[in-house]
């Protein structure tokens, strides 16, 4: 077993794994941004390395500083987490070569289901059936043109090198095409490095159901059942249950087997996701994508089936067995997760950084809460505006979403806007309730709202570029707006109750944990 290990990211996964390491007696070290010194993860490690400036692309996308950090702390592994760098192959490769596990399957499954095209490509193979649509990059407008025209509108443009709603357009006519590839194009190449898109059939009213697997370097793999991610907001999944409500035993087993398929096809090791879309009246299902690393939403499959993915995980990247088979899986009762951001629900949910100065978290029965924050804490306009994940879990969905409903009501955050008003609507909505979800829920939702005269006016399909201009608009303004805070703070008077002697330590640090130790930027 490893003796210390490096976490590659930040916030609440960052958390997340270092309460991992401390149940395997493992040393955690932290890396951290200039903005992020004072982070919860930097002070529950056992050390701390700077990797640079606020930016993620000079600090937690920075790949050479953060191996020469694993190589100062003399860890073994490296884990990436979610996000940032835990889908990048070329990282996983360096992290190899310098002589350090990676935590996570292998460059070259990664390579393959990295890009959503050569996914494609291994699902068919596999044969699992795949949404209609290319299965190379397209290469011209032109091409674009042919490919809609056979499929018939509404087609949908994906970026094949990323996911999480970046580079995706839906096109319902020719004539808005151009202007959709170019902009999924441009956003794909801002996001992944790569303007390569591809195209699909849109499949009306889809369920978004994933599997969680699991595989060992001796070849067993193993699925741990489906997560409905149906309910999503700009492509982005907000609220995950497991099981999916429609709760089909032999879907579950069918999507499963598929899984393991395609994990076995690439020789996979380690926590993955297979996700797919599912027709809600036929029970057909096509493969996605497969997120080759920890997903966001794992700790309702936690929940339910009582196994630790992250300790899974490492086990297996020093070499062990699974520590369980496919006949050992069972689902119990019903896990459900709302993922709680600093973003203004009643402002078109724009971002909402800050401090924040009150923090009432649920806890009880039945409730999770994975957080990156605590009280005090800012929410930097740097990185993702998430602060926690809320998970429940019941011995029942109904007793789930009873314990979700109070969990929401106890959760309380001073000095800035979540989203917590929002979930509090949804889990009282009576199409959630009864279980009537796909991808289309939350504009449903809002058409409800709306009629009921408590809402706003729901936004379609045609209006996804201007909402996309107008979040960058909103992420600029708050932007000014921290940096104006950032500077009045700095120029207020120190106050007259604090002494020099106070000040100065906490300037030198004497105040921080003593298990913490800082160190400069390697």
């Amino acid at each position: 077993m490893f003796r210390k290990i490096l976490i590659a990211n930040r916030g609440e996964i960052a958390v997340r794994v270092i309460r991992a390491c401390r149940e395997l007696g493992i040393a955690p070290v932290a890396v951290f941004s200039e903005a992020d010194a004072n982070a919860l993860h930097v002070r529950m490690s056992d050390e701390a390395y700077c990797i640079g400036p606020p930016p993620s692309a000079q600090s937690y996308l920075n790949i050479d500083a953060i191996i020469a950090a694993a190589k100062k702390a003399n860890a073994e592994a490296i884990h990436p987490g979610y996000g940032f760098l835990a889908e990048n192959a070329d990282f996983a490769a360096a992290v190899g070569a310098a002589g350090v596990t990676f935590i996570g399957p292998t460059p070259k499954a990664m390579e393959v289901m990295g890009s959503k095209t050569s996914a494609r490509r291994a699902a068919l193979a596999a044969g699992v059936p795949i949404v209609p649509g290319t299965t190379e990059p397209l290469k011209s407008l032109a091409d674009a043109r042919d490919t809609a025209a056979q499929l018939g509108y509404p087609v949908m443009l994906k970026a094949a090198a990323g996911g999480g709603g970046k580079g995706m357009r839906q096109v319902a006519a020719e004539g808005e095409l151009q202007s959709a590839l170019e902009t999924a194009s441009s956003e794909a190449q801002a996001a992944f490095g790569s303007a390569e898109v591809y195209l699909e059939k849109v499949v009306e009213r889809p369920r978004h159901i994933e599997i969680q697997i699991l595989a060992d370097t001796n070849g067993h793999v193993v699925h741990l059942g489906e997560r409905e991610c149906s309910i999503q907001r700009r492509h982005q999944k907000v609220i995950e249950e497991c099981p999916s409500p429609i709760n089909d035993p032999d879907l579950r087993q069918r999507m499963g087997e598929a899984a393991i398929r395609i994990a076995q096809a690439v020789n996979y090791v380690g926590a993955g996701t297979v996700e797919f879309l599912v027709s809600d009246v036929s029970r057909e299902f096509y493969f996605l994508e497969m997120n080759t690393r920890l997903q966001v939403e794992h700790p309702v499959t936690e929940l339910v089936t009582g196994f630790d993915l992250v300790r899974e995980q490492i086990n297996v990247a020093a070499g062990s067995a699974l520590s369980f088979s496919q006949e050992d899986v069972r689902w119990r009762g019903a896990a459900i997760e709302c993922r709680v951001y600093a973003e203004d629900p009643e402002n078109n949910f724009f971002p909402s950084p800050g401090k924040i100065t009150f923090l009432r978290a649920p806890s009880g029965p039945g409730i999770r809460n994975d957080s990156g924050v605590v009280a005090g804490d800012e929410v930097s306009i740097y990185y993702d505006p998430m602060i926690s994940k809320l998970a429940v879990w019941g011995s029942t969905r109904a007793e789930a979403i009873d314990r979700m409903r109070r969990a929401l009501d106890e959760y309380a955050v001073g000095g800035i806007k979540t989203t917590l008003p929002f979930f509090r609507e949804i889990v009282r909505d009576e199409e959630f309730i009864a279980g009537h979800l796909d991808t289309g829920f939350i504009s449903r939702f809002n058409e409800r709202k709306q009629e009921r005269g408590t809402g706003v006016p729901p936004v379609d399909h045609h209006a996804q570029d201007a909402r996309a201009t107008e979040r960058d608009i909103a992420i600029i303004a708050a932007a000014l707006a921290y940096a104006r805070a950032q500077g009045k703070a700095s120029r207020d008077p120190e106050p007259r109750d604090q002494s020099k002697w106070k000040l100065a330590a906490r300037s030198s640090g004497v105040n921080r944990e003593p298990r913490r130790r800082m160190f400069e930027r390697p």
